[in-house]
């Protein structure tokens, strides 16, 4: 029986993802923009909105010590180029296998999104663009 310390944990891959990111030069923000009085958004930026995974079985013996989840990385701009510029450098970001401690991560799989959006909720209004990646990974 597997011990509760071997369960795969989310936040080490939340974190690859978000170090990923950060290495390609973009501003990241996890879970949505911040939204004090007085923040203003880049005229470019990511948000990252992980889910928090699966434990899957990696035997027939319930050892569930593989992980799965999916992460969706929302790309931002101040008009379509802009958020198209973000989601090149994500996917570039993402084209390798991640960096988590104790564990060997695929590289991450690119889920797609849907097409580039205007929301006029915030002003100036922002274009956005959430592409989602799977990301798995084993005991190393």
């Amino acid at each position: 029986m597997p011990t509760p310390e071997a369960a795969p944990d989310v936040l080490p891959h939340v974190d690859a993802v978000q170090a990923a990111l950060t290495a390609a030069g973009l501003t990241v923000y996890l879970g949505g923009a911040p939204t004090e009085t007085g923040w203003r958004p880049p005229d470019k930026f990511a948000v990252l909105y992980p889910d928090p995974g699966t434990a899957v079985r990696e035997s027939l013996a319930d050892d569930r010590s593989d992980f799965d989840t999916t992460m969706q990385v929302t790309c931002v701009g101040a008009d379509v180029e802009r958020a198209l510029w973000v989601a090149g450098r994500v996917r570039r970001a993402l084209a390798g296998p991640l960096t988590v401690q104790g564990r060997q991560c695929w590289p991450p799989e690119d889920l797609g999104g849907p097409p580039v959006q205007r929301d006029d909720d915030v002003s100036p209004p922002l274009y956005y663009v959430p592409v989602q990646y799977r990301i798995c990974s084993t005991p190393a």
